[in-house]
């Protein structure tokens, strides 16, 4: 009698186990963002450019400037700084602000804006990795104005999962760095 129950149980795991196994296919997140459109800032300051519409912008003191989106819980932080022969000492402070991410950074990727027509100079900075700060950025008309700019989200940085809105915001980074005029 055992081995008729040994041999049934024997005989039941062989059948079971030739069932095939198909992994799981891949999954990616289906996030939609709204299609950008933009206008231009009509703040009391001594610039201007192109904001997305649906950005909040909250005008500070000293002509800076925060422009948030409320839905992606992010914000780019706008300061603005003249210049008084002290346009090396901005552009390093920049630079300075930047690399303080190189801890958490897996990459730092460079671009130089040159606008000479409207005499609209900078560098855009995007920050790979879970960093403070994904997108930095400074303009400068190189005798009179300073702008530096950065992108932060209001949750513990985790790269992978904010990609979709770093991507979506940088459109209107780039937008802002290509419509800036100086007043």
């Amino acid at each position: 009698m055992r081995n008729w129950i040994f041999l049934l149980i024997l005989g039941g795991t062989l059948i079971s186990c030739k069932e095939e196994v198909l992994p799981k296919p891949k999954a990616y997140l289906n996030l939609s963002y709204p299609t950008a459109n933009y206008q231009k800032t009509n703040a009391d300051k001594p610039y201007v450019f192109e904001a997305s519409t649906h950005a909040v912008l909250v005008e500070q003191a000293n002509y800076w400037m925060e422009i948030n989106y409320p839905n992606l819980k992010a914000s780019i932080k706008i300061t603005y700084r003249p210049v008084k022969n002290n346009l090396k000492e901005l552009l390093l402070e920049s630079e300075k602000l930047v690399f303080k991410h190189t801890v958490k950074a897996e990459q730092i990727e460079i671009q130089d804006f040159l606008e000479v027509k409207k005499r609209v100079f900078g560098t855009l900075h995007e920050i790979y990795g879970n960093a403070a700060s994904q997108i930095q950025f400074h303009l400068t008309d190189s005798t009179t104005h300073f702008i530096k700019g950065a992108l932060y989200f209001y949750t513990k940085p985790n790269y992978d999962s904010i990609l979709p809105a770093v991507h979506y915001i940088k459109k209107d980074i780039i937008r802002l760095m290509e419509t800036l005029e100086w007043r």
